[in-house]
């Protein structure tokens, strides 16, 4: 008996290790086989001519192609045969069906996006397209399914999610799009819709004072004319003697708790004229902050192409999705952007026929609200339904803190915005040409800044900006009788620009650049801080005769020059305070006053406390402050209103004693419980002061969205978590899950000397060569070339009758 009892255990344990191993095979062969093709041939159909992709040792293709169809085809090959599962989450992400690939935690950001119903306006967007422009589109599609189907087995990521790709379709390439708007300039909503609360639930000086319309910091391009911060006094609001709905502000203050502090990411993008430069030609350069990912957002390459007895060549980084470069440089001209946080969404108050909710008036009449029903898979669960509701407008997105209804206008919802001359800057031959039609490109409205052979340098906004009526767009308002509303979009030849600045040098990140006329078309849709440009403007004018290094080094800049007035501050009001030698409040001040390095340094403790003592204040005044928007309206969202750091600041300067919280004894007292704060939290969980580092902060997480689901694939799917420099308000911005998705420094015609780095590698797949290539360079700075390098792999493309 004993004897039969093992023979069937040894042979239940042989049939396991056999199916292990199998699944280990089958494993092996399907990463194996996912693997993008970098040597041989392969025929594409639809090809006119030869193609030759060769690619260098971080896996980089430079395209050698007859025309510009070719080039998109195998643009679109090399995108889905490296890319395709990001390609996918990204249509999927914007068309609203996430879950019908991944299952039902997605499902709720399915539903919010479907309201805006963009793959009916993607499917629009597509069919509408003509000439050329269509040719590209239908060319691209057809490599990237090509691309996909030359793959020996399907991307891994299908594989474990027990699902097939779909092909891609045309309308896909306008998603991919829409999911950039999505990530761009959806925010203004929020902030509109966080300020119009504000608005409705606080006195009006104070919520005025609390939504300002520019700060000490901001650093405009153009002559700033926006008045800055002005603290009411005690006839306009005294917080020591307000009340809410009959509660005091501390009852209020105890029952809310706000969210802590997010960190977000940001652009930076500057240009030198040739004449101000060490070799005589305009520099550029540009970093995009995204949310880090593996694979990262951007895919390099260099295209090559002749249109008549012109050549072209273009070396950047392109979005797999979309056919084109992104940023880079064309030989003639170099372009970057950064998002501007203009004002391209409005939220409009819809008034209902109060006998027919289903009416709502316009200048026009009365009209009927329009209801879809959209149907949303769910993968292994049932289908799920949303009606959507919509108006000659947009949808209907929200309600106000009186039950109205909110409609969102938004520019990413008109068809004719959206796609549009995309390819741009891939063959103007000088700035003027990129200025004049910068306004065409159907794109989310970008700042561009521009560097030309010549030396020339211009910047503009990409995208289409909205001819705002009666009001200036910043709040709600109705548009019922006409005296409100958008009357189109304003010309090419009238968009904000500036060609050939006095000062030879032009800047932006994410801060409000212009004034004036320029401002009023442009909007304000949440500008940031302004800190890190005005850092940014001032290191390029300290530069004597810059070079590409110099640009580099200035991207690389993590002095905490916003902080130190914060450091002189508290110092101050902590050595007045003469604290007890034991006290944390000492400890505080021996260690920013003695170890303060000025810079987001990995090692620094000192930067770290100043940091979290900032936060601690700004949040203790907009808890303090803002208490009843959210206990007014659940969407209240604090982090979305612009300057709240330097409105903060304007408070703990001046300290007005109408605005002091009644539990504080005086603005001393208020920043000292804030370092009682800081210092609990640094030495909390048995953690002594030295631990508290910015590096343990600041530990850099770059994944595969996988990781997510199943931690245990990070150990294949994501970069080892490491401690880096930078934070928001300076030129390296570094965050945990976001930074610079690349940095590029080019002058045109000098692209040999270029730069170009990024995260992540160009493959998404662990078995790639290309698998974090390159990553390195990007966490030490090193200046890995713009150009590909020697190649290492060479691929064929072929007409399919030439094939041997």
């Amino acid at each position: 008996m004993i004897r039969r009892l093992r023979r069937i255990s040894l042979i239940i344990l042989v049939s396991v290790l056999g199916l292990v191993l199998v699944a280990f095979l089958v494993g092996s062969m399907v990463l194996r086989g996912s693997r993008a093709r970098l040597d041989g041939q392969v025929e594409l159909a639809g090809l006119s001519h030869r193609i030759t992709v060769s690619r260098d040792a971080l896996g980089v293709p430079d395209v050698q192609a007859q025309n510009r169809l070719d080039a998109a085809r195998a643009l679109g090959y090399l995108h889905a045969q490296d890319r395709f599962f990001q390609m996918d989450l990204q249509r999927r992400s914007a068309s609203g069906e996430l879950a019908a690939l991944l299952g039902a935690p997605l499902l709720a950001a399915d539903r919010d996006v479907r309201r805006h119903r963009f793959r009916h306006r993607a499917e629009i967007v597509a069919g509408a397209t003509v000439g050329h422009e269509r040719d590209i589109l239908l060319a691209y599609t057809a490599g990237v399914n090509a691309g996909l189907d030359d793959l020996k087995s399907r991307p891994f990521e299908y594989f474990l999610l027990r699902q097939k790709p779909e092909p891609w379709r045309p309308a896909d390439t306008v998603l991919t799009l829409y999911a950039m708007f999505l990530d761009l300039s959806l925010s203004t909503a929020y902030t509109e819709e966080s300020n119009n609360i504000l608005r409705d639930t606080l006195p009006a000086e104070l919520a005025a004072f609390l939504i300002p319309r520019s700060n000490s910091w901001n650093a405009p391009m153009q002559v700033d004319t926006v008045p800055g911060i002005v603290v009411p006094d005690s006839a306009g609001f005294d917080a020591r003697h307000w009340s809410f709905d009959g509660k005091t502000y501390q009852e209020i203050h105890q029952a809310i708790h706000q969210p802590p502090h997010q960190d977000t990411a940001g652009s930076n993008n500057w240009a030198i004229a040739g004449h101000l430069t060490g070799h005589g030609g305009a520099l550029l350069a540009n970093d995009m902050h995204l949310g880090h990912g593996l694979p990262n957002i951007w895919y390099r390459a260099r295209l090559n192409w002749s249109e008549g007895h012109q050549a072209h060549s273009v070396v950047g980084v392109t979005l797999p999705g979309l056919p084109y470069i992104v940023s880079g440089s064309n030989g003639q001209v170099a372009w970057g952007f950064t998002n501007s946080y203009g004002d391209w969404v409005d939220l409009i108050k819809l008034e209902l026929d109060p006998n027919d909710s289903s009416l709502y008036n316009t200048p026009g009449g009365k009209q009927h609200i329009e209801r879809t029903l959209e149907l949303i898979q769910v993968a292994d669960s049932e289908p799920d339904s949303l009606w959507v509701e919509e108006t000659i407008w947009g949808p209907i997105w929200t309600t106000d803190t009186a039950g109205q209804s909110l409609v969102l206008r938004w520019t990413a919802h008109d068809p004719e915005t959206v796609f549009g001359n995309l390819g741009l800057m891939e063959t103007v031959n000088n700035i003027d040409e990129g200025v004049a039609r910068a306004g065409s490109v159907g794109m989310p409205q970008q700042n561009i800044v521009m560097a030309d052979v010549k030396g020339r340098i211009a910047w503009t906004i990409t995208g289409y900006i909205p001819r705002r009526v009666g009001w200036d767009g910043r709040l709600p308002v109705s548009w019922a009788d006409g005296t409100h509303g958008w009357d189109g979009y304003y010309n090419y030849e009238d968009q904000p620009r500036m060609v050939d600045p006095a000062e030879g040098r032009l800047w932006s990140a994410n801060n409000r650049v212009s004034a004036g006329e320029d401002l009023q078309k442009i909007g304000d849709g949440g500008y940031g801080l302004g800190a890190r440009a005005h850092q940014i403007r001032d290191d390029l004018r300290a530069l004597d005769r810059p070079v590409e290094k110099d640009m580099l080094a200035v991207q690389l800049d993590d002095r905490a020059i916003f902080l130190n007035s914060w450091r002189d501050l508290i110092l101050q009001v902590v050595q007045q305070d003469d604290p007890r030698e034991d006290s944390p409040r000492y400890k505080f001040l021996l260690e920013v006053r003695d170890n303060w390095s000025g810079h987001a340094d990995v090692e620094s403790v000192s930067y770290r406390l100043v940091r979290s003592f900032a936060y601690q204040c700004i949040n203790g005044v907009y808890d303090f402050l803002t208490a009843s928007c959210e206990e007014k309206n659940q969407n209240f969202r604090v982090r979305m209103l612009s300057y709240r750091h330097a409105v903060t600041w304007e408070l703990i300067t001046a300290r007005p004693d109408n605005f002091l919280p009644p539990w504080n004894k005086d603005w001393d007292d208020f920043m000292l419980q804030a370092v009682d704060k800081v210092m609990e939290g640094a030495t909390a969980d048995d953690r002594t002061l030295p631990e508290f580092t910015w590096g343990n902060r600041n530990t850099v997480q770059i994944a595969h969205p996988f990781t997510q689901l199943a931690p245990w694939l990070s150990r294949f799917l994501a970069v080892p978590a490491m401690s880096l420099p930078g934070d928001s308000f300076m030129p390296r911005v570094q965050h945990i899950r976001s930074g610079a998705s690349e940095r590029l420094v080019v002058s045109p015609g000098r692209e040999e000397q270029g730069i170009l780095h990024m995260p992540g590698g160009q493959s998404g797949h662990p078995l790639s060569p290309f698998f974090l290539a390159g990553h390195e360079d990007w966490v030490e700075g090193k200046p890995t070339p713009l150009l590909p390098g020697p190649a290492l792999h060479q691929l064929e493309l072929l007409p399919a009758i030439e094939k041997r």
